[in-house]
């Protein structure tokens, strides 16, 4: 079970109103789109996430020499050293991974497990598979400790018996430890997929979130590459690095977790073992708010909903949660114009096919997972010009998008989105920081118009959304 964000750790209703409420009065913007995020969990069916492979966990206290990640500053040309520290950082999201396993012994993670009949939480299978570093007893070394919560092997991969002794050591170059078994976080594809497992869901022991966790008081899941990998980033985008690995880019990063996303959600859809609950369908996969919404008795009514342009769906079905297909389309329509128009039919063909039967639904999930994993093959091997983020930012906000915008999940993925590329536009030098600061009230209108779930109205989100990308455009 993951309950909260075990990488950013969590925001409750208070906390939330509280975050919501430092944001509008001045904190950075870009805080504000990485804290929001701070809602997630799990997923996986593809070789590119296997942080748990065939050899032996060593733990962090392996990677902690005061020569190799363990200093208290850092200060090396090759790598920082202090990457340990900032993991640890207790206080900043940061160092989340580190605290994930602490939070189980939590009164609200105990509470969950307890509403579960987990028994307790810090040794429970299903919190441990993404609040932990959960590997079989045979695969752990003489340092490993599950208390580490997410080691460094989480996500870099097992060090014992493959990569640990020759990382360092020359003549070794990244491509060479990538051959020994490091995973390539450079990759788009393999970052967003080792983040998914715990981000979204996987089909691994204990790393899928069900309705049943969430009823008990796991927030609700959400992701986003960018954000997610400039809130845990412990190195420096230098020379040194940039040889070795190649500059990242943010509009790369972030369209294609969009398209792994998507790909993840409706591959774990396809699997009854994953749909159903009991005899329930599994809510998991759905808006929450389509349901969570307030219910009156009263003689004149008063829908809560709006009707979704891109969802043919029954009237009063809840639908599936579609806030990354939303973007992933916007994406596609800038920067891959030749599959948007096929990965559209399919996400229509989708929804519709929600409305139709179990087996219809499955059918449809798994070609729009394939159009996902199309668009993701595209988005990570195609150049970048300086003029995409506009493009992008721009149909984000475009009314063929903007009338997506009916629920609050996706309109919070839209204004992280939006965030995030005028972020990736100010380290590109095509905006200056000056600029930039110029028009972050009207992305603070937009995160204020998401500021409460319970009190999002979807007309005053999308004026705000406009109002927000039309201040960037004027930029170009």
């Amino acid at each position: 079970m993951v309950w909260g964000n075990p990488a950013l750790g969590h925001l409750g209703g208070d906390g939330m109103r509280r975050f919501w409420a430092d944001a509008v009065t001045g904190l950075a913007q870009r805080q504000v789109a990485l804290r929001i995020a701070a809602v997630v969990g799990l997923a996986a069916l593809y070789p590119a996430s296997g942080a748990i492979g065939n050899g032996t966990f060593e733990g962090v206290a392996s990677c902690a020499g005061s020569t190799c990640h363990g200093r208290a500053e850092g200060n090396a040309a090759v790598v920082r050293q202090d990457e340990i520290a900032t993991w640890q950082e207790p206080s900043s999201p940061s160092g989340a991974h580190s605290r994930a396993y602490a939070v189980l012994g939590g009164r609200r993670g105990q509470q969950i497990a307890a509403s579960l009949g987990l028994g307790n939480a810090q040794s429970a299978p299903a919190c441990l598979g993404c609040h932990a570093t959960n590997v079989p007893a045979g695969q752990r070394g003489a340092k490993f400790t599950v208390t580490d919560g997410v080691g460094c092997e989480s996500c870099h991969g097992p060090s014992g018996g493959t990569w640990l002794a020759e990382h360092y050591a020359l003549p070794a170059t990244h491509a060479s430890n990538v051959a020994a078994g490091l995973t390539p976080l450079d990759n788009p594809k393999a970052r967003a997929n080792v983040c998914l497992d715990c981000h979204y869901g996987s089909s691994k022991p204990g790393q899928f979130v069900t309705h049943a966790m969430m009823a008990a008081g796991h927030p609700r899941v959400s992701f986003e590459l960018d954000l997610f990998s400039a809130l845990q980033q412990h190195h420096t985008v230098d020379g040194d690095y940039t040889a070795r690995k190649a500059a990242p880019n943010s509009v790369r990063f972030w369209a294609v977790g969009q398209a792994e996303a998507v790909r993840r959600a409706t591959s774990l859809f396809v699997q009854p073992r994953f749909a159903y609950e009991g005899a329930f369908p599994q809510f998991y996969f759905y808006d929450c708010h389509s349901c969570h919404r307030t219910i009156t008795d009263g003689p004149q009514r008063k829908l809560t909903f709006e009707p979704n342009p891109a969802r043919p769906i029954p009237f009063g079905n809840p639908p599936f949660n579609d806030e990354n297909m939303i973007m992933l389309q916007a994406v596609a329509s800038a920067l891959v114009p030749g599959e948007a128009a096929k990965f559209q039919s399919a996400a229509r063909d989708f929804h519709a096919a929600m409305g139709q039967g179990p087996a219809e639904a499955r059918a449809a999930a798994q070609a729009l997972s394939v159009h996902a994993g199309v668009l993701a093959d595209a988005l990570s091997g195609r150049a970048y010009a300086d003029a995409d983020a506009f493009r992008v930012i721009a149909i984000i906000a475009g009314e063929a998008t903007a009338a997506r915008f009916t629920d609050y999940a996706g309109s919070v993925q839209a204004v992280m989105a939006v965030d995030t590329l005028l972020n990736a536009l100010v380290r590109e030098g095509r905006v200056t920081q000056g600029a930039a600061a110029g028009i972050r009230g009207e992305i603070a209108r937009a995160y204020k118009a998401v500021e409460e779930p319970n009190a999002y109205r979807p007309a005053d989100f999308r004026a705000a959304l406009k109002s927000a990308s039309g201040a960037i455009g004027r930029l170009q």
